[in-house]
């Protein structure tokens, strides 16, 4: 029994919300969608983390295409880059599939911030 006595388990349309945020744009979208119908805690907090991860996504890509003149060593950051992505990627999934409120590592804390007012 992960959960203590006082916290009632998250309910299945809260993780859905969460766990369809971490897969794909379409899959945000669609969550977006359900969220906008029944507010939930789990839900908004990985629209936020989810939200996060996308425009990081976005800055990565035009950092890459920077790095692509690169050789080489440039080529190998960006791959290292998108690979440390998607490990924040299903980090994020793993927490919304268990229905916790964690964020994703080394960034997760800021996009919480950063997008506080979002999703409520």
């Amino acid at each position: 029994m992960s959960n203590e006595p006082n916290t009632p388990p998250p309910v299945t349309e809260d993780r859905t919300v969460a766990i369809l945020s971490y897969l794909t744009l379409i899959g945000f979208i669609i969550a977006l969608v359900l969220h906008s119908s029944k507010k939930t805690a789990l839900g908004s907090y990985h629209l936020r983390q989810t939200l996060g991860l996308i425009i990081t996504a976005l800055a990565l890509s035009v950092a890459g295409v920077v790095l692509m003149f690169i050789p080489i060593l440039g080529w190998l950051a960006v791959m290292a880059a998108w690979l440390g992505l998607l490990v924040l990627v299903i980090m994020g999934l793993v927490a919304a599939a268990s229905g916790q409120q964690k964020p994703v590592p080394v960034l997760g804390e800021y996009y919480q911030k950063w997008f506080g007012g979002a999703f409520t």
